[in-house]
């Protein structure tokens, strides 16, 4: 294990202790939240009782191999707590971009109805301002007449390409949409930006997670973990 997976290993393990017998648990996308979700296997083995609600068909495979009974979005009012990952973190909002891993549309569907949102990662993910590492913000766009919203999105000052597979294919989500990795060379505040998103045409959603985090915890280089916004 690198020293990385050491400390994405660490977070996820005290977030899946956040577990408590009873609850609906949204179930994150991602290499740590994957971590988190294992653990989780490891105590619903032992007796642990919750549902889960998985953001992505790749969690959904790993929930049910490793026994995690499974409900839907449509069957609950709410979700006790969601544990996910992210790709970057803000310190002081715990604002987030997501969508690296392509699940954004179902994660923020998630993290909206979720009484509590924690998010696992290590410590290369925090910054002091989204965007200032300039890793891009992937938005989500319905495939037809494309083009047009990569337009816009150009005009919005974004320098943007359209995420592909290993294979050199288009990367289709779960909900059969594009995703088109977007960066910015002078980001403004990150709710301007999300207005922007939210009011564009063809945009289905974006990896701006904003206000919605409840907690963040950061397996460190030093070994401790990092808990911020409790």
């Amino acid at each position: 294990m690198t020293n990385v997976d050491t400390r994405k290993l660490a977070a996820a393990q005290a977030a899946a202790e956040l577990v408590e017998d009873g609850m609906v648990v949204g179930l994150g996308s991602g290499s740590t939240a994957s971590l988190a979700v294992a653990a989780i296997g490891r105590r619903t083995a032992q007796g642990l009782r919750i549902v889960g609600i998985p953001t992505s068909e790749k969690t959904a495979e790993q929930a049910r191999a490793l026994g995690i009974p499974l409900t839907t979005l449509e069957a609950q009012v709410s979700i006790d707590l969601t544990i996910d990952g992210a790709d970057e973190i803000e310190r002081e909002s715990l604002n987030l971009v997501k969508g690296l891993g392509g699940a954004l549309l179902r994660e923020k569907l998630v993290a909206t109805v979720s009484k509590r949102l924690v998010i696992v990662a290590d410590e290369d993910k925090l910054v002091d301002r989204i965007g200032e590492n300039a890793r891009p913000i992937p938005v989500e766009v319905a495939p037809f007449g494309w083009q047009s919203t990569a337009r816009r999105l150009s005009a919005l000052g974004a320098a943007w390409t359209q995420r592909m597979t290993p294979a050199g294919q288009p990367f289709i989500t779960d909900g059969g949409h594009i995703i088109l990795d977007c960066r910015f060379q002078s980001p403004g505040p990150a709710q301007v930006l999300q207005q922007q998103l939210d009011s564009m045409v063809g945009v289905m959603e974006h990896g701006l997670f904003l206000g919605m985090t409840s907690e963040a915890i950061i397996g460190s280089a030093s070994g401790e973990l990092l808990r911020l916004g409790k």
